[in-house]
């Protein structure tokens, strides 16, 4: 297919300059299709597989914590790629191109082209793909494979679970990689190795890595889970996991990861699924660590491991049972990075001096060091421990030799009365980590989620076995329930509860929040970003409800309490106070009629660039808008941290734009910020601001 886009961008090129007619549409169609590809390059750069769901999951979540340095190169080659597709849009300024014979056919042939170029490209089969994986469908049928421990564990045992970032098995290999990793080779012969495992799709990213092992479901994430990490109460609420599991069983549960625990809502999955502490980067900073111990990730995993050992000892000495998770960073794509402790580690190949090849040789090293200190102290018999890739390799300085091999994760168990073995996952995949764990120290054990033991002779149904049968066309049935964890299925009552958040089924939700609900008054979206843009663009057949402060809803009076605007398809509505909002409401409760066009949202918009410490006092707030609303609106002063609106004035610009507003504050604010509140489509650029103490406010 790459030569017919090739063909298509060269006869595109051919038509925009073959006439002058419609030049800027066909230059601005021509534009946004490079563009679109340079985005698309770039983002295959980063995921390996184009646009999928770990793309939608990271756009929805922040990106706090990556280390975005490491990937700077993909970045410069995306902004010079950038800047070559906007190019087309110099060719109607070049007049002896200016021909406008043929222009009607000539641009009919140009959109027929356009449309072939897309349809040819990765961008059409990624959207098939994501439409596939994402679109409404019955789970009714899988639901009864979803399954939950309840046996007791008879005979507890500790668990260290290592996870190695993109620590594949692949490069265990020694045809392909001769020496690269002695020592996991060992380890390897000594366990049961699990073979062929692969990634399903909600599970070949980090995250999605972690939960599909400990839950046994995939990772998804899509407009009607909307999974801003920030806003979101808990991550997958209603899913029962490992960590789930074995706190019921009398389990502590310890996580160490060097990376930053914020980064795709780590440490809230960790948190929310019965872990007792999450140490990660914010933790290790605290600890008087050197600079030179940490890259852009975080802290590097010599000293991460050796922090696990530790805390091995010190949960082992405790004497309750426990499972400690540790994930290491340094094999992190595109090049690997090297601790203190390796950095006269070289791999020496026919590859080249590659340094992902020597961060691998490295952390072969540090992770087998970690697995025989654990294996020679005391409590070494008494330990399971399981080696696992988080997921395979992303695009790396080594995919192109990658690319060629048999491409499985790492899995392997090493304890006592664990005979070392070799086993073939037929159908398996990393939703089976887990169940497969639960079933070596209780054998009546083998399901979580909709994994299932790899050493069953014949396992039931399952997502994994989904994977492979009928080229996947029933795997979405899973993904969707696993979209139904999110928020439960008591999504038709709202409140608003004592910490101010949105109720919505199991989820609780920092507002503004938009809601849409279908004509079965099913939840199908969850907007949580540009929401009062979102509220004009949804679909009028369906119910939208709006949480928010009042003040997004009023003109003229607003008190700063919280309200939610129901509006449906029959012009109903309804604005829900403060007081029926905490004891809570069915947003499929009858709605007062009303007439004219559904009313617009304002949200939000900081004036301020951060918080200012403000003295108690008399204060003039003055401002001058080059650019504002033709109407009136709210300007706030805000106090942040405590959420409380301590000035709240109704404006209207003057002709120079001139915006005064009076308050008092009767205590030290630490955090004041001044907010105004607009609809998406308004604009209000400042700029003159002043916060002017008045002299008689503050005498005395």
């Amino acid at each position: 297919m790459l030569w017919i886009l090739l063909l298509s961008l060269l006869l595109l090129t051919g038509l925009l300059l073959a006439s002058g007619r419609w030049a800027w549409w066909k230059a601005s169609l021509m534009s946004l299709l490079l563009l679109t590809l340079s985005a698309w390059w770039l983002i295959n750069k980063l995921s390996g597989d184009g646009l999928n769901a770990a793309t939608l999951y990271h756009l929805g979540a922040d990106m706090e914590g990556a280390g975005v340095s490491d990937f700077k190169g993909y970045i410069a080659g995306f902004i010079v790629l950038a800047l070559l597709s906007l190019l087309p849009l110099l060719t109607p300024r070049i007049k002896r191109w200016h021909r406008s014979a043929h222009g009607r056919g000539v641009f009919a042939g140009f959109l027929a082209v356009w449309v072939l170029a897309i349809g040819v490209s990765p961008l059409y089969r990624d959207g098939q793909r994501l439409y596939q994986q994402m679109r409404p469908v019955d789970y009714s049928m899988v639901a009864p494979e979803y399954r939950v421990p309840q046996q007791p564990l008879r005979k507890p045992r500790n668990i260290v679970w290592i996870y190695g970032e993109s620590l594949e098995r692949t490069y265990l290999d020694e045809a392909t990689f001769p020496g690269l990793m002695p020592n996991l080779n060992r380890l390897a012969g000594q366990a049961l190795d699990v073979r062929g495992l692969i990634s399903a799709e909600g599970g070949g990213w980090t995250i999605a890595g972690l939960v599909s092992s400990m839950c046994g479901v995939p990772l998804t994430t899509a407009q009607g889970d909307e999974n801003s990490m920030d806003r979101m109460g808990s991550f997958l609420p209603e899913a029962v996991c490992l960590g789930d599991y074995l706190k019921q069983q009398g389990y502590t549960n310890h996580y160490l990861g060097g990376a930053n625990g914020l980064f795709a809502g780590k440490g809230q999955f960790l948190a929310t699924h019965g872990f007792d502490a999450v140490d990660d980067l914010a933790w290790f900073k605290q600890q008087k660590i050197a600079r030179s111990h940490f890259s852009t990730w975080g802290v590097h995993d010599d000293v991460l491991l050796d922090k696990a050992y530790d805390r091995f000892m010190q949960l082992s000495k405790a004497g309750q049972p426990f499972m400690l998770t540790t994930l290491t960073m340094d094999t992190h794509h595109p090049a690997g990075h090297l601790p203190v402790a390796c950095k006269r580690t070289r791999y020496t190949s026919d590859y080249g001096d590659i340094g992902l090849l020597n961060a691998l040789k490295c952390t072969d090293g540090l992770i087998s060091k970690l697995v025989d200190r654990i294996q020679a102290s005391p409590y070494g018999d008494d330990t399971l421990i399981v080696i696992a890739s988080d997921h395979l390799a992303m695009p790396n300085d080594l995919s192109h030799i990658l690319a060629k091999q048999k491409r499985e994760n790492m899995l392997l168990f090493l304890g006592k009365d664990i005979a070392p073995r070799q086993l073939d996952a037929q159908h398996g995949s990393t939703l089976d980590s887990g169940a497969t764990l639960l079933s070596l120290i209780e054998p009546e054990i083998g399901e979580i989620g909709f994994g299932r033991s790899l050493l069953q002779p014949e396992r039931p149904a399952s997502a994994s076995a989904a994977v492979f049968r009928d080229d996947g066309r029933d795997f979405p049935r899973y993904l969707a329930f696993s979209r139904s964890l999110w928020l439960g299925d008591k999504t038709r009552q709202l409140r608003i509860d004592e910490e101010n958040q949105v109720v919505i089924g199991l989820q609780h939700v920092q507002p503004p929040v938009l809601l849409e609900y279908d004509k079965q008054w099913d939840l199908k979206s969850v907007y949580l970003e540009n929401t009062s843009k979102q509220f004009d663009l949804a679909d009028p057949d369906n119910t939208l409800a709006y949480v928010d402060r009042c003040t997004a809803f009023e003109d003229g009076s607003a008190d700063g309490d919280w309200c939610a605007m129901l509006v449906n398809r029959d012009k109903g509505i309804k604005l829900y106070r403060d007081d029926q909002l905490r004891e809570g409401f069915a947003v499929d409760a009858p709605l007062d009629p009303f007439n004219g066009p559904r009313p617009s949202i304002r949200q939000a918009h900081m004036i301020t660039q951060k918080g200012r410490r403000t003295r108690a006092g008399q204060y003039m707030l003055q401002f001058v808008a080059k650019q504002s609303p033709d109407r009136g609106f709210w300007i706030e002063a805000v106090s942040s941290k405590r959420k409380v609106v301590v000035a709240q004035q109704w404006v209207q610009p003057d002709a120079e734009g001139r915006i005064s507003v009076p308050f008092g504050l009767d205590h030290e604010v630490d955090d004041l910020e001044i907010r105004a509140w607009l609809n998406h489509a308004e604009k209000l650029a400042v700029d003159n601001f002043a916060l002017i103490p008045s002299r008689r406010g503050n005498r005395g």
